[in-house]
């Protein structure tokens, strides 16, 4: 995709009466309904934000102004109204949409999002290097009250809220209490603030009082009392503390208020926090009824809800079942979950364990350093996370975990190619950064069998952090069982010994069987433990073949072909060797078997690879 032309959508929108608008919110609910459920994607987070994002663009030109969304997974209505709404059948697709912000596909995409807790911080930044650079254009940060779960959300709050430029956080709450229920008083109180009477008020109030020193100094001495008074009536404001000047709570599906609410934000040249209430799947009673469920979704028939085609039996799955008979057998084994309890597969888990199950949030680092302290003091912590997003918590696996070399098990879900969410989520930097922490042991199942085999040694024999990678989805043709082995052999040759792991070993065989029809007799080497290497079995069949060919749904730098032609070196066994693995790059998003063509991981492609490299290409 290629980035469109700087089209002002927020001046047409401004022109909208609120009936108009309102009439365009619905519109973009049923279209949202019926491209999602042809596509598959974040629906429920997108439902949510519908009258947000379209008060936004009333107010603000987001080919100018800086819109920064924190994960994006609520970016949906914000493409359709600029310029993308005929493409929406394409979202997540290959060549398509992305799923999430992209400033190579839009203008109006300000930065890329798809880890959470960074916005704000993003947001920060650009309002900074706006003064620096004297430029003229506002800046919003658009965060969930989930992304408030993660540490970094914080330290950019504390900074913005101290830096005195204009920035606006919008805080788009959907679900969890920032501040308890005070009852009539704050619902009176923000009823006031969102009358134009009283925004009008207050301005030329802080004009007069600013005008002489007499009334500068009486108005420090009725802002004390005001706060005072306040804060003996309500809660404290976390914000305000901070040094944000806090608007709200507003009804985020009431577009008129927050249409007027924004126009004020705007108008004010300090931090603003604005606090929304929205209803996550509003508008969609499957996803109002089930928002988890919505969150993303493939597709689905919008009649009803349900799934087009009904999901069999997933990695993810396995892993929760078998982690809940481990804990059976051994009262130690505790779960931990960062905001991902149903997407790791441990809903079952947390149900019959509760006092041995541990959701942090968005908190990643949390999570490794709470395991840490539990594996100190005894316990057996297992933490469940995905690939991209264990990459956060990359210190405390250093500083907390491997320095005192503690038994910590991660569960690392979606390892390799994930699909249509794409370069913010492939699992593909794993196998580079687990292998840099000193006493770390790597495991890689590529059937349910050796899932189930692997991680009941990961939790009950090894010691020392330990972790057991395995993709998104369902295992493939390959089923065997995998016993304790550092490799294992699975095909006999004597021209070109092929080495892969995971379910990366599927279409390795079927390159060795294509070759075969080619008079090329390939031997399969399947490793199943990637950190520490060893490549014992890997020497002795490329000193017999002379060319080694790895394939690997990984980063190149750092890869696990890398280290085997290391070895290979050191052992003195020259060979041909080629690396087939996801490149140097980020990887763009499309249905895996897509990317794998792409890539040369499929079966022809890694057949093709080894035809080369043995010089017969």
């Amino acid at each position: 995709m290629t980035t469109r032309e700087n089209n002002h959508i927020g001046p047409l929108l401004a022109e909208l009466s609120d009936q108009e608008a309102k009439d365009l919110c619905g519109k973009l609910r049923r279209d949202l309904v019926e491209s999602v459920s042809q596509t598959g994607g974040h629906l429920a987070s997108n439902l949510g934000a519908v009258e947000l994002t379209v008060a936004i663009h009333r107010v603000f030109d987001t080919a100018r102004d800086r819109l920064v969304f924190d994960v994006g997974h609520q970016c949906y209505p914000h493409k359709m109204l600029t310029g993308r709404w005929e493409e929406m059948s394409t979202m997540r697709q290959y060549g398509g949409l992305a799923g999430f912000p992209k400033p190579t596909e839009s203008v109006h995409d300000a930065f890329i999002a798809g880890h959470a807790s960074n916005s704000v911080a993003v947001a920060l930044g650009m309002a900074r290097a706006r003064r620096l650079t004297g430029e003229d254009y506002k800046v919003i940060a658009l965060i969930g009250d989930g992304a408030l779960t993660g540490g970094l959300a914080y330290e950019g709050l504390s900074n913005a809220g101290e830096c005195g430029e204009q920035l606006l956080v919008i805080l788009n709450d959907n679900g969890m209490s920032i501040t308890p229920n005070v009852g009539g008083v704050a619902d009176h109180l923000a009823r006031q603030r969102l009358r134009p009477q009283y925004r009008t008020f207050k301005k030329h109030y802080q004009n007069i009082m600013a005008a002489t020193a007499p009334g500068r100094a009486a108005y420090k001495v009725i802002h004390k009392v005001k706060q005072a008074l306040k804060q003996s009536l309500l809660p404290c404001s976390m914000f305000e503390n901070m040094g944000f000047r806090y608007l709200g709570p507003v009804d985020g599906h009431n577009l008129s208020d927050l249409t007027d609410i924004l126009r004020y934000a705007r108008d004010l040249n300090d931090p603003v926090l604005l606090h929304v209430k929205t209803v996550k799947g509003k508008g969609f009673l499957p996803a109002e009824e089930n928002p988890d469920a919505f969150h993303g979704v493939s597709p689905f028939d919008p009649m009803t809800g349900k799934p087009r085609k009904a999901g069999g039996e997933t990695f993810s799955a396995v892993f929760g079942r078998t982690l809940a008979r481990l804990a059976e057998e051994e009262g130690r084994v505790c779960a931990i979950t960062a905001a991902m309890m149903s997407g790791t597969g441990l809903e079952g888990f947390a149900g019959r364990f509760p006092q041995r199950f541990f959701d942090v949030g968005i908190a990643e680092g949390c999570a490794v350093s709470m395991a840490a302290g539990m594996a100190k003091e005894g316990a057996i912590p297992v933490f469940a996370v995905y690939s991209t997003f264990l990459q956060r918590g990359y210190d405390m696996l250093l500083h907390d975990t491997a320095l005192s070399d503690l038994h910590v098990v991660l569960g690392v879900d979606r390892a390799g190619l994930v699909g249509e969410d794409g370069e913010t989520h492939h699992g593909v930097f794993d196998v580079a950064y687990l292998d840099s922490v000193p006493h770390m042991t790597v495991l890689a199942p590529a059937s349910f069998a050796e899932l189930e085999e692997m991680l009941e040694r990961a939790v009950l024999q090894l010691t020392g952090p330990v972790a057991v990678r395995y993709p998104r989805g369902g295992e493939g043709a390959y089923n065997g069982s995998a016993g304790s082995e550092p490799a294992a052999l699975l095909r006999q040759g004597k021209d070109i010994t092929l080495v892969s792991y995971g379910v990366e070993i599927n279409q390795v065989l079927e390159a060795a069987e294509l070759l075969k029809g080619r008079g090329i007799q390939a031997e399969v080497i399947k490793l199943n433990q990637l950190t520490p290497l060893d490549g014992t079995e890997i020497i002795r069949s490329v000193k017999n073949t002379g060319t080694l060919l790895v394939a690997e749904e990984a980063a190149q730098e750092g890869c696990v072909g890398q280290r085997l032609a290391a070895l290979l070196e050191q052992a003195g066994a020259p060979a041909r060797v080629a690396l087939v693995n996801c490149g140097g790059n980020f990887v763009r998003h499309g249905k895996t078997e897509l990317l794998k063509k792409e890539l040369s991981l499929d079966g022809e492609g890694i057949a093709r690879k080894a035809w080369e490299v043995l010089g017969r290409g």
